[in-house]
């Protein structure tokens, strides 16, 4: 076995590198990259600039019926009011909005539609007084079939399905072959 030390690094290596980076070589790089940045945005400005003017070009003109119409229409106006509680709400949509205004309150619509969702989901109603048909929530009718199982077809029998119409009105029996 010998004693003899052998270094990681051979002599006239000092274990580091000697040279280092040129600062010039550096100082070319970022300018190069500020270049190369300034004409990627001017490249973009002007592409952005050929396809808003094609797009007003495209844009199909305004009613010569409507007074009002705003240049841009991409655009709300600064004066446009937020307050759905105004008096004057729906007058001052109908003034600065050119017709047909499709929805004027889509928060509230939505969350009268959610609002009956959640109703037909968790209310007992009728479906058809006549028949017998009713509605039970959601949540019993999932207990109901924890405690009783879901139906279960006999082995010899043939397949069938019981279809109703939309509301429960008059039924009908498919039989698959």
């Amino acid at each position: 076995m010998s004693n003899q030390l052998h270094p990681a690094n051979p002599p006239g290596n000092g274990g580091y590198e000697r040279s280092d980076i040129g600062t010039r070589g550096v100082l070319y790089f970022l300018a190069g990259l500020a270049v190369a940045g300034l004409l990627a945005y001017f490249v973009v400005a002007a592409l952005y600039s050929y396809l808003e003017k094609r797009s007003e070009a495209q844009q199909a003109p305004v009613s010569p019926l409507v007074t009002n119409a705003p240049a841009d229409t991409r655009h709300i106006p600064p004066e446009y009011k937020t307050d759905s509680e105004s008096t004057d709400y729906e007058k001052y949509l109908k003034e600065k909005f050119p017709a047909p205004q499709v929805e004027t309150d889509e928060r509230g619509q939505l969350n009268d539609i959610r609002l009956k969702e959640e109703q037909t989901l968790n209310t007992y109603d009728y479906i058809d007084k006549n028949s017998g048909t009713v509605r039970i929530p959601i949540d019993r009718a999932m207990d109901l079939i924890a405690q009783r199982g879901l139906p279960v077809r006999a082995k010899g029998a043939p397949e069938s399905v019981l279809v109703s119409g939309p509301g429960g009105s008059g039924s009908a029996r498919l039989v698959a072959h």
